[in-house]
């Protein structure tokens, strides 16, 4: 019997550069600084708390919003951090990861023929989930080489039909941190409209160099009016539990917890606890920042001999790179003949782009160890 014909839905998706990049990096042996996750262990403390978690019994269904306990802790972390308390029973909800939350924030108000500002290049979940919903995608290039936002060109793109936009700070792939002036740009813009914010803020932690975290958050007009995403997984080095929550004011939550409710109904229970033991010690992501910055700082040293051309990183944990003094290939080809000849594997940030869009730019990830960051640069100051 045949397998019936379907027609696609994402007919423009194939699997992620995440995972074609991590396969070839097994297949070849070669060092992963291509997807993002650290290499070395997460706290034992977390892992504790986890496992008494577990032999504690909570191991059932967690209340779908989340263990209420965590929204408390969050709530109170959140007005400490960014001068504003959310709700923790209406407006704070767990869930598993970040993309989890911003595909239900996303499924949960965008709907046929409405249109989602994006800036490119991009983290490559979005687009997706706003072709599911029915909407259409308007984009807008940051600006090469700061990748910066053209303001001029956001304000073109808002009509009536204008939904959602969506933001992300620090930012991935390119590491750029929004300004306190950008957020108040982007509050101009969407005043008096019906335009709703999705702001992606899953690194909020990790940023340099006494950078502040602008938080949308901060902002009173744009959280009125705000879906802000946030990562445990990032946070605390457990990229592979996938948990992470979204804030949000509750017309906005109540909508976002239909969606969410049939995606995953609730997020792992023990883990929900392990982050609540953890929340009482603030310094661990406060510190985050400097933990991060001294491996950014140690890896683009170990580079300087290289003839990539570093560019500025001032938050997550990934480093660009040019590489046009060493190949005039596209950078898809480039990643993958690294990994293959050299061993190490890289991420190219055409694949952020909807049109491919080819800076000669490849992606590292720097949350790796020492000897991981040394051996992989070794093999880079050769090429």
């Amino acid at each position: 019997m045949a397998t019936p014909l379907i027609s696609s839905k994402l007919p423009n998706v194939g699997t992620t550069i995440f995972t074609v990049m991590s396969q070839l990096a097994v297949e070849y042996r070669a060092i992963n600084l291509a997807q993002g996750f650290p290499d070395f262990p997460c706290s034992e403390r977390l892992i504790e708390y986890a496992e008494r978690a577990m032999r504690d019994g909570w191991n059932q269904y967690a209340p779908m919003p989340g263990m209420k306990s965590l929204r408390e802790k969050l709530s109170a972390k959140t007005e400490t951090l960014y001068g504003r308390c959310y709700n923790p029973d209406t407006e704070i909800t767990i869930t598993p990861g970040g993309t989890a939350a911003l595909f239900s924030a996303i499924s949960a108000v965008v709907g046929a023929g409405d249109e989602v500002i994006v800036f490119e290049p991009f983290y490559d979940s979005y687009i997706p989930v706003i072709e599911l919903a029915g909407g259409v995608a308007l984009r807008s290039k940051l600006r090469f080489p700061e990748y910066r936002i053209d303001w001029d060109e956001v304000r073109t793109l808002v009509s009536s039909r204008t939904k959602l936009i969506i933001l992300n700070t620090p930012h991935n792939p390119t590491g750029t941190v929004w300004s306190a002036d950008d957020m108040l740009a982007l509050q101009a813009i969407v005043r008096d409209t019906n335009i709703i914010i999705l702001s992606d803020e899953v690194y909020e932690h990790i940023i340099f160099d006494g950078r502040e975290h602008q938080s949308v958050a901060r902002f009173p007009e744009l959280a009125e009016r705000s879906f802000i995403v946030f990562s445990f997984g990032k946070t605390y080095h457990v990229t592979g539990w996938k948990v992470g929550y979204c804030l949000a004011p509750e017309p906005l939550m109540r909508e976002f917890r239909k969606v969410h409710q049939f995606v995953t109904f609730c997020t792992n229970t023990p883990a929900q606890h392990a982050f609540a033991g953890m929340l009482d010690d603030p310094m661990f992501y406060t510190e985050l920042g400097s933990f991060y910055q001294q491996k950014r700082d140690h890896f683009r040293t170990l580079l300087a001999a290289s003839r990539f051309e570093l560019l500025p990183s001032e938050g997550s944990y990934f480093q660009l790179a040019r590489y046009d003094a060493i190949s005039n290939e596209t950078d898809t080809d480039f990643a993958v003949r690294v990994t293959k000849e050299y061993g190490v594997a890289t991420i190219p940030v055409s694949v952020f782009y909807s049109d491919a869009t080819d800076n000669k730019v490849v992606r590292f990830c720097f949350a790796k160890t020492e000897k991981t960051l040394t051996n992989a640069a070794e093999i880079l100051c050769k090429i």
